[in-house]
């Protein structure tokens, strides 16, 4: 029995030296795949989504009670400003204008008789001030009913295309009653939110391509006209205004767009494969390889491109990292590259 045991100690302790070359404290060095840290230039443009809107619009409403008695343009049809659309019956207002300016013609002989007589000093002044007066509220009296004459016709605002009809042709229109919409379709425009980091990039010039789902084959140019002066607190975001040409009438307002905007290109821009980075917790961190060890290196990512991220600090031009086994390693872990893996074409 003693034999026995004898011989188990001796094979535990012959084998001790292989085991302590086999664990991980003979730091063995990891296998993993690398790549070189480059420079590139590149694009920067930021995406976003909004709705076209009208560059103009309005909503035409009557403002005098009255039956329609006619219809002056067609549904969709483009107009002229200024441009005749409906016309109500306007006899009671025709009659107001004819009395006011007969009460005006009365208070004006009646001025010039007083100021005839003022001038023989055979008139107070008391009097004087009353034709004056009686002829002031004439007129006045005049322009008001005459401004409501003119509401019996309704007319376009500015250039644009009609909508559709909301009364027709002998129905009775109340003061306030929506009549027909008028929109000006070229050029339209678009207002959208980005990061309010972007606040020193994004400015009024720059160009924008917008998509819609109903030309998915089309890409529509526009620029940026206006950033807001102030960035809204909630979703720390800054609204941005663009001006789309619509020349083609080929859009309408109210279509969901896609836009992108593009901040220009940096020639100089740190890039490495994606798959590099290894997220942990809110950092994003790099295995970089110095002399068969790494480190790991905390980074901030600027843009993202198929297949690559920009490094903006944390990594320099000509550095080695990992692309691929990370699952294995530590900071200060041997490992050894398995080929010349290429850092990829961009």
């Amino acid at each position: 029995m003693q034999a026995v045991r004898f011989c188990i100690l001796w094979v535990l302790v012959a084998a001790s030296p292989a085991f302590a070359q086999a664990g991980p404290w003979a730091n063995a060095a990891v296998a993993v795949e690398t790549a070189s840290v480059q420079v590139t230039t590149l694009e920067s443009s930021v995406k976003a989504i909004g709705t076209l809107t009208a560059e103009a619009s309005a909503t035409l409403r009557a403002e005098v009670p009255g039956q329609i008695l006619a219809v002056h343009f067609r549904e969709g049809e483009p107009l002229d400003q200024g441009a005749k659309l409906y016309s109500i019956e306007a006899t009671v207002l025709e009659a107001e204008v004819n009395e006011a300016r007969a009460n005006v013609n009365r208070s004006e002989s009646a001025l010039k008789r007083a100021e005839g007589l003022r001038a023989k000093q055979l008139i107070s002044g008391t009097d004087y001030d009353a034709a004056r007066a009686n002829y002031d509220v004439d007129v006045a009296r005049l322009r008001s009913s005459s401004a409501k004459l003119t509401k019996t016709v309704i007319r376009a605002p500015f250039a644009g295309f009609a909508g559709l009809r909301r009364i027709n042709v002998g129905d009775y229109a109340t003061v306030g009653q929506e009549l027909v919409d008028v929109v000006q379709l070229d050029p339209l425009r678009v207002d959208f939110s980005v990061p309010e980091t972007l606040l020193p990039k994004v400015k009024s010039g720059l160009g924008v391509e917008i998509t819609v789902d109903a030309y998915p084959d089309e890409v529509f140019a526009g620029t940026v006209i206006a950033v807001a002066p102030k960035a809204d607190v909630e979703g720390h975001s800054l609204e941005v205004r663009a001006s789309l040409p619509n020349e083609a009438l080929m859009l309408r307002p109210g279509l969901f767009v896609r836009i992108s905007i593009s901040l220009g290109a940096n020639p100089n821009a740190i890039v490495i494969p994606e798959q590099a980075i290894w997220p942990i917790g809110q950092n994003k961190t790099v295995f970089v390889v110095n002399d068969g060890a790494v480190e790991q290196r905390v980074v901030t990512i600027g843009e993202r491109q198929p297949g690559f991220v920009e490094i903006t600090a944390g990594l320099s031009v000509g550095e080695v990292i990992v692309t691929a086994g990370q699952m294995k390693l530590y900071d200060g872990a041997r490992v050894r590259s398995v080929d010349d893996a290429p850092s990829g074409s961009l």
